[in-house]
């Protein structure tokens, strides 16, 4: 029987621990938590306020690092003025992330991300944005790419 991730063969009576980890649908949920909550300019702290929760715990959430239970899931959208389906858009299972959409979550989901993408489309003069954009190519070329939890997941 499985309890709090305790499972006890009922042959022998031995029990083993399983820890559970966060699956990419539980990281997916915690990239459109902190995505939703930045986006509307509220901090883990003020989130964690309304529900009754630390910032450390949110900031968990949002990594992905603790699941979010049902329960929960509906009291951050209402917090976060969503329906609960808002936390599942754009997540796939059966289909690689290589969408337009999945390269744009990361950075609009900092804050330094989305004042960057704000400031960006009020570039009107299109000459301007095309050198601003070949910048900022050349800087992230000449930078080694940073390691992403993917890449880490790979290494190990």
């Amino acid at each position: 029987m499985l309890r709090y991730g305790i499972y006890r063969y009922a042959w022998n009576d031995e029990v083993s621990v399983v820890k559970k980890s966060p699956s990419d649908a539980d990281r997916h949920v915690g990239m459109r938590i902190r995505l939703r909550r930045v986006s509307i300019g509220m901090s883990q702290e003020r989130l964690g306020d309304i529900l009754g929760l630390t910032f450390q715990q949110v900031q968990k959430y949002e990594k992905g690092t603790n699941r979010v239970g049902a329960g929960r899931l509906v009291d951050i959208a209402g917090a976060l003025g969503v329906s609960v389906g808002y936390f599942f858009e754009g997540y796939a299972k059966a289909t690689p992330s290589n969408s337009l959409h999945d390269d744009l979550q990361p950075l609009i989901s900092t804050h330094d991300g989305l004042a960057l993408a704000r400031a960006f489309a009020r570039i009107g003069d299109t000459a301007v944005r095309k050198k601003l954009v070949a910048m900022v190519a050349s800087v992230a070329d000449a930078l080694p790419m940073p390691e992403t939890p993917e890449t880490a997941r790979q290494k190990a």
